[in-house]
Formats: structure tokens, C-alpha cells, sequence
């Protein structure tokens, strides 16, 4: 049986070249956007989701300390970010670890900049929010996940959930 037991590092990046400093990133919420069904033949109410239909996504970075990384972000501009993350897992019958890699890319724009504060000996803890218009997974090199609101594309697991809805928009 193999166990996920636990995230051992990870770096980001800007633009697949500029690491971004010591930071703890929060990922996005998938917050499908719901209608629900009531009428005359159905006791109550049902809510459904619709596929590839989310709300606004956001991405959270916490600073460690207040630096030129964090002032680039804050730029009203597209950023292109990279995360890499390493994971531990275990083999648990053959007592063996491995380690996978984890890449999440992203293009947002910044919602918000809190500075932090300054007090001796002790992290600014300044963070920043920012809007996600495209989000891209990738599990040892293979793309599990890909959202883009923009190009109608709502990808999970092998299969693109919007392809249809973009045939029949001719698109």
C-alpha cells in the first residue's frame, strides 16, 4: 500500500526563472458554480453544479520577510508563476519512501499586498492575494488538471469536460 505522508519542499518562480524567496503559498478553492432545480414533480429543491463553471479563484502567498519579490508581484500586470513541490510517500509494505514531483502553473493578477510589519527577530509576515486566470497541475510530469475560464477549458483527470460545449459554440 503506498501512503502521500507529507510535502518536503518546494520553490516559486516567476516567469520559470526568478525563485520568489522563502514563502508559504496557499492554493486556490474550486468552487463550482451551482443552479438549482425546483418545480411542480420534485419535493424540494436539488442543487447541481455545472461543469466547468467556477467561481473567481484566488491564490495566497504569505512572506516571510518584505522584499523585491513581493513589490514585483504587486505590479498590475500578468504574472506567469511556477510552483515545485516535492512530496514524500511510502511504500508501506517494502518500508520504501519516494518522492514525487508536484508543478503548478499559473497565470494571476495581484488582488492585494499587505506589507507585514516590522518588530526585531521576527518574520514582516506581509502576504499577498491574487486573481488566477489559469491554473495548470502536473503529478510526475503528467497533467492531471488544467483550468482556463478564458479559452473554455476544464480539464480533469484525462478528460476535458468543456470540449463539448466548445463544439457546440463552434469553437
Amino acid at each position: 500500500m503506498y501512503v502521500e505522508e507529507t510535502v518536503v519542499n518546494g520553490r516559486l518562480y516567476e516567469d520559470n526563472t526568478l525563485f520568489m524567496g522563502a514563502v508559504k503559498v496557499t492554493l486556490p478553492d474550486l468552487t463550482y458554480l451551482t443552479q438549482t432545480l425546483k418545480g411542480i414533480g420534485i419535493p424540494g429543491n436539488i442543487e447541481y453544479s455545472i461543469p466547468g463553471q467556477l467561481d473567481a479563484m484566488t491564490l495566497a502567498i504569505d512572506w516571510q520577510t518584505f522584499s523585491r519579490e513581493q513589490i514585483k508581484l504587486s505590479e498590475p500586470r500578468r504574472h506567469n508563476l511556477t510552483l515545485l513541490v516535492s512530496q514524500q510517500g511510502e511504500d508501506t509494505s517494502a518500508g520504501v519512501l519516494s518522492y514525487s514531483n508536484v508543478k503548478h502553473v499559473f497565470i494571476v493578477t495581484p488582488k492585494s499586498d499587505k506589507a507585514g510589519g516590522v518588530e526585531p527577530a521576527t518574520p514582516s509576515a506581509g502576504s499577498g492575494e491574487y486573481a488566477v486566470r489559469y491554473w495548470a497541475t502536473y503529478i510526475n510530469n503528467e497533467r492531471v488538471r488544467e483550468i482556463d475560464p478564458l479559452n473554455m477549458i476544464f480539464y480533469v483527470n484525462g478528460v476535458d469536460y468543456m470540449a463539448q460545449i466548445r463544439k457546440a459554440l463552434g469553437m
